[in-house]
């Protein structure tokens, strides 16, 4: 198992910026891949970003292509999502996750496919 803990979300202008870390208790954690999801009140869970277990290759849900970038290192088990040019519609609990080695088609973006959460961090996005 591994454990997942986000931080860095916070109160941002439109237009700011802000970068969320998600930890990860598991010295093996350069063996998994990672995603970022967020999720609005009364909205579905909607897929952001993820990379994969050694960061050559990254995913983006389309409203946020361009604006976020997704990184790694696994020196410090850590990923981190920089979100750039954020907007009101931002504004929501980011959750990072990651599946268990080995489970094909988490670049899909299907939250199902993650087996491991962490507990969310709030990003808000005045306008």
């Amino acid at each position: 198992q591994v454990q997942l803990v986000e931080s860095g979300g916070g109160l941002v202008q439109a237009g700011g910026s802000l970068r969320l870390s998600c930890a990860a208790s598991r010295r093996s954690f350069s063996s998994y891949a990672v995603g970022w999801f967020r999720q609005a009140p009364g909205k579905e869970r909607e897929f952001a970003a993820a990379i994969s277990w050694g960061g050559g290759a990254t995913y983006y849900g389309d409203s946020v292509k361009g604006r976020f970038t997704i990184s790694r290192d696994n020196a410090k088990n850590t990923v981190y999502l920089q979100m750039n040019s954020l907007k009101p519609e931002d504004t929501a609990v980011y959750y990072c996750a990651a599946p268990n080695p080995g489970t094909t088609g988490w670049s899909t973006g299907l939250s199902t496919k993650y087996a491991y959460w962490g507990q969310g961090t709030q990003v808000t996005v005045s306008s």
